[in-house]
């Protein structure tokens, strides 16, 4: 069986990836061991979602998973971010035996070449368990599954204001516009994942203020 570590943003995508991992004859083949999440210095949030490392930190021990934490600079260019991730990983590969990491990417052919590209480099292979599923379909599935997620960012130019901080649900579904995709994969949002069958504890939330911040929504996903 082959360990794997797990690109972990604490969304949905990322759920789905390790679910589908879980399942099936896939189960039979691959290990995940840990996670592995980018978070932003000086803001200790989740890179990109702006959710609190405290939320990571119960998802991580809700899944009972460790998880690998690679820090970046506000604003990180590109070397700074391979730098980090790099400093991260090297202990994996060389130590640990680990030479595959799995992505929830769905179709995004540059940030498919962009991974496979760079972690090649350092001797990883990159697995992509939910790549070109349809996104509305697998949406629904998240949401037939029993997972349970809340809107954490929006980029109000693809999707409205209001729409951050909702439950990511039936009913947050039928009512988007035709423009956006299903599971956000063009970054109109993002989500964090509370609850699901992964889980061995519903991580008990609540949705505190809405900022604007760099162009973006973000609701701050508060312990509760």
């Amino acid at each position: 069986m082959e360990k794997v570590l797990v690109s972990w943003s604490g969304g949905k995508d990322s759920a789905l990836s390790l679910f589908k991992l879980s399942e099936g004859m896939k189960a039979k083949h691959f290990e995940p061991v840990a996670l592995l999440t980018t978070l932003t210095e000086g803001y200790n949030r989740i890179s990109m979602h702006g959710v609190r490392e405290e939320l990571l930190q119960r998802q991580s021990r809700s899944l009972k998973m460790p998880v690998e934490q690679v820090w970046i600079p506000r604003n990180a260019s590109n070397a700074a971010y391979e730098s980090s991730m790099t400093a991260a990983l090297s202990k994996y590969n060389v130590e640990g035996g680990i030479s595959s990491i799995v992505f929830g990417d769905l179709f995004l052919e540059e940030i498919r070449r962009y991974r496979e590209k760079f972690l090649g480099r350092l001797g990883f292979k990159c697995i992509f368990p939910i790549w070109g599923e349809d996104t509305r379909d697998l949406a629904n599935f998240f949401v037939v599954r029993g997972f349970k997620a809340v809107v954490c960012c929006v980029n109000p130019k693809l999707l409205p204001k209001e729409y951050c901080g909702r439950e990511f649900d039936r009913s947050f579904l039928s009512e988007i516009p035709k423009t956006v995709d299903p599971c956000g994969e063009n970054g109109e949002f993002h989500t964090f994942v509370y609850d699901g069958p992964l889980f061995n504890e519903e991580i008990s939330v609540k949705v505190g203020e809405i900022v604007s911040r760099e162009g973006f929504y973000f609701a701050d996903i508060l312990p509760a």
